[in-house]
């Protein structure tokens, strides 16, 4: 077998560890150094091989999975233990009538009479805190947004 051949054999067989490292720890630092590869190897076979990327993205992905259902099994073994911090998280992020709610009010009650000042304020800071969704506009949306398209709107009706 030629140099170039070996060299060849040796990198490939690398880049099958590296990838079974990614399924189980999806943390391209820690499986290079599992596998003995060096961050800047690891990252230049990524420009060069367009298949490595696609599996190392999906060995990642795979990896995070099973970090999430080990993760997800462990908080459920806390809930079994009465848990107090672990219950209170999963009722927040999978029972309704516990998540994070964000209301706002005016002192007249009514969203319909903010001044149109009051309402960009309220929409920037919907907009900045990420709970502003975009989706389909209506025609008055649209032509405001034509109007003014830095500034979000607030969709009446729906609640945060």
């Amino acid at each position: 077998m030629t140099e170039s051949k070996a060299i060849q054999l040796r990198i490939n067989k690398n880049k099958e560890l590296i990838i079974e490292k990614l399924k189980s720890l999806p943390i391209v630092q820690i499986a290079c150094e599992k596998a003995g590869i060096g961050r800047a190897t690891y990252y230049r076979w990524r420009e060069l091989d367009s298949d490595f990327v696609e599996a190392t993205n999906k060995a990642i992905n795979e990896g995070r999975l099973f970090i999430n259902d080990m993760a997800e099994s462990q908080l459920l073994s806390a809930i079994k233990d009465q848990n107090m911090t672990a219950i209170i998280f999963w009722l927040k992020h999978n029972h309704a009538a516990y998540t994070t709610r964000v209301e706002i009010t005016h002192p007249d009650g009514d969203v319909d009479k903010l001044t149109p000042k009051e309402e960009m304020k309220i929409n920037k800071a919907l907009f900045l805190a990420g709970l502003l969704k975009g989706g389909e506009k209506n025609e008055d949306e649209q032509k405001e947004h034509k109007q003014n398209p830095q500034q979000p709107k607030i969709k009446k009706g729906v609640g945060l």
